[in-house]
Order: structure tokens, then C-alpha cells, then sequence
């Protein structure tokens, strides 16, 4: 059986190259960073090399790069590293939960949090930012692109107002590396997290670019590595695996591979808008070229991922790590999506790896697997009756 993986935004398969870059730091390189011998010096260097092409696909100085462990500890670094006890933070209702829970954990060390709604496109309005800032705020934290439809946030206009309120701006730019061209200078931010594993390096390997002269806490206390921001011995391999990952990104973006994966995106979903009472969540916000999330009216994504996945076809109902969960997806109800819908709604997301042949599979496979859920739905008579009506 044929099988096709369309759950990118989950994570994405490590490239041959990067994984040949790694390779020797498993065996013959296999030197601890700290250390002043030779086999040290050789882990040492590539750490740096791969700083420096992380650092050239954000468009910062090499020394502002932190590496952590992944996307979710280095929001965790820029939440926790520069808010005290009584500040106040701005952020949306749509954030990824490495933020808005650590965001409810500062809830309740004292600190105060607001919340910004979104229109519904999903976008934060940048009058709602300067409209939240208080005497004590202290931190903006708005992603740059969303987990679980694609759509961009508008950072440039939310950087400029934190830059004029003189408080901190972090963006996650997790789904939005190796997507869309990042320039931390032109963003206007002072902090902003990045993944491995969504731009095809390992899984347990993150930055967070941290603006010179920006006050960082560490985390976790112990030896002065990464300058004293994040103790622990440096992950080699998987740091040299996100360089090399970086530099491919950085060089397939200058080359247009997103407008070659935006017309991908864009005839799938032309293919599924063919379907009754389908849409696309999100859609008539700008996105990242990877992203689309599609809801199929009267059917159960849970039940369509599944059937997909007998078939070959990996897709997903939002988030992974909410996988799983019975609550619907947080994103969409605060687009104003009703649940009912939003439990409807599915992920499609590419990689570097797919090919038109996929998006053709998918094409193929997708419409007849939702005529077959919904001919079992209860509701589908109803739910398209009342479609036709509204039209």
C-alpha cells in the first residue's frame, strides 16, 4: 500500500543531508563541547558552524542564538526568562500551548495575563496590542504563524508597538522557519523560538534568538554553557543536525520553493472546496505555503484521519500534541468556529519531501472517504439541507 504523509506540521522527516551531517557526531566526533582537547575543539566547531547558519536563516548575530532543546522550552526561556512576579504579559488565544499554558502558569505566580481575541480569519488586530499594554507590561508574545491553520500574524506592527511601549517582544516562529523568510531586524522582535523537527532536523533540538542586551534568566542552573543561558551539555548532533537543516531552508527559500508548495497547497484545496459544506479555516488570511485546514460539515475529523491513515494518507486533526483530546481544537473556537465544525476540521501539511503525486493521491482519496463518512452521518441530510438554505 502506497503511503503518503501530509502531517508536516507535526513533524517532518529528517533530510538525507541533514542526517549525514550528524552522522559523525554518533561515532568518531564524539567530543564534549566544554572540553579544551582535540576531540572537544572538533564538537566545539561544528556547535559554532551550526550557530552561525541558524543565525543567517533569522538574520541575527550568531552570539544571539541559544540552543535548547526544542520549540517548547525555548518559549518556556522567553516566557520565564524576562517576566517577574507582577508583571503584566499580552498575548493571543491562539498561541500553541508551549505558550499559553506557560502563560497560565504565570497567572498563578502573580503575574497578570491578557488574552487577545482574533478576527475570524484567526489574525490578532494590532490596535487590540496597543490597546491591552499597561504601566507593567512587560512581554508581547504573539506567534508568528499558526500550528493549526497556517495563518500569519501580523509581528511587524505588533514589534514596532512593543518597541514603542519599550517592552519585550518574543515570537514563536516555530511553523514559520524554513516557511517564510525571518529577519529578526525587519520583525522587530527581541525573542523568538524556533524547532528542529518542523523544518526536517531531529526531534530534541530547538533555538531561541535572544536580541543583544536583552535580560535573559536561565532556566536551569548548573555549568555557563550557551553563555550562561541554558545549562546542560550541548545536544552535537542535534545541533548540527538543525544547521545544516537551517542552511537547506534558508537556500530553498531564496530558490522559491514556497511558491512551488503554495500552488500544491492551493490545488488541493481547490480539489476539496468541490465538496459540499467544505472550507477552509482560515482562509482568507495570508499563510504560511505548507498549511491548510479543511472542515468537512457533518463528519468527525477523528474518524477521517483514521479512515485516511487505513488508506496510506497521514493527516491530523490539528495539533499533536492535543492528539487525543476531546475538547475541541482552541484555535477555532476562538475564530468563532463552532464546535461542531471544528471537531469537522482536518490538517493537511506539506513537506519538502512531497511531490505533486501526493497531493494527487490525496485528491483521489480524500472526497470519496468523506461521501463514505458522511452517507453513515446522522446528521448529513439535515446539516446539507440547511446549507442549501443559507445559500
Amino acid at each position: 500500500m502506497r503511503r503518503v504523509y501530509l502531517d508536516n506540521s507535526a513533524t517532518t522527516p529528517v533530510l538525507p543531508e541533514v542526517l549525514d551531517a550528524m552522522r559523525p557526531y554518533f561515532g568518531e566526533q564524539f567530543g564534549n563541547a566544554s572540553s579544551i582537547h582535540h576531540h572537544g575543539q572538533e564538537a566545539r566547531g561544528a556547535v559554532e558552524r551550526a550557530r552561525e547558519s541558524v543565525a543567517a536563516l533569522l538574520g541575527c548575530r550568531a552570539s544571539e542564538v541559544v540552543f535548547t532543546s526544542g520549540g517548547t522550552e525555548a518559549d518556556n526561556l522567553a516566557i520565564f526568562g524576562t517576566v517577574d512576579e507582577g508583571d503584566h504579559v499580552i498575548t493571543s488565544q491562539v498561541e500553541h500551548h508551549a505558550v499559553l499554558n506557560a502563560c497560565k502558569q504565570l497567572e498563578s505566580e502573580g503575574c497578570e495575563v491578557t488574552f487577545l481575541p482574533v478576527d475570524g480569519r484567526g489574525v490578532v488586530d494590532p490596535d487590540e496590542v496597543r490597546r491591552a499594554l499597561r504601566p507593567n507590561t512587560k512581554l508581547i508574545t504573539v506567534m508568528m504563524a499558526n500550528n493549526e491553520t497556517g495563518v500569519l500574524q501580523p509581528v511587524e506592527e505588533i514589534g514596532k508597538i512593543a518597541a514603542e511601549a519599550d517592552v519585550y517582544s518574543h515570537t514563536d516562529a516555530v511553523q514559520a522557519a524554513g516557511k517564510v523568510a525571518l529577519d529578526v531586524t525587519q520583525i522587530g522582535c527581541d525573542l523568538m523560538s524556533i524547532s528542529g523537527h518542523k523544518i526536517h532536523a531531529p526531534q530534541g533540538i530547538g533555538a531561541v534568538y535572544v536580541r543583544k542586551g536583552t535580560e535573559l534568566r536561565p532556566m536551569m542552573y548548573g555549568g555557563r554553557h550557551e553563555r550562561s543561558r541554558r545549562a546542560g551539555t550541548e545536544n552535537v548532533p542535534g545541533i548540527v543536525g538543525l544547521g545544516k537543516a537551517a542552511e537547506v531552508a534558508k537556500r530553498e527559500l531564496e530558490q522559491g520553493a514556497d511558491r512551488k508548495m503554495a500552488a500544491m497547497r492551493d490545488r488541493l484545496e481547490r480539489a476539496l472546496l468541490n465538496l459540499e459544506c467544505t472550507g477552509v479555516n482560515g482562509g482568507g488570511a495570508p499563510r504560511v505555503a505548507s498549511t491548510s485546514s479543511v472542515h468537512f460539515d457533518s463528519i468527525e475529523g477523528e474518524a477521517l484521519v483514521i479512515a485516511l491513515d487505513l488508506k496510506g494518507l497521514a493527516v491530523s486533526t490539528g495539533a499533536a500534541c492535543s492528539s487525543g483530546a476531546i475538547e475541541p481544537s482552541h484555535v477555532l473556537l476562538a475564530m468563532g468556529i463552532g464546535a461542531d465544525r471544528a471537531r469537522a476540521s482536518v490538517r493537511f501539511s506539506l513537506g519538502k519531501q512531497n511531490t505533486d503525486e501526493d497531493v494527487d493521491y490525496a485528491i483521489g482519496l480524500v472526497p470519496e472517504t468523506v461521501a463514505r463518512l458522511r452517507e453513515l452521518s446522522p446528521v448529513w441530510n439535515g446539516s446539507r439541507q440547511l446549507s442549501v438554505v443559507s445559500r
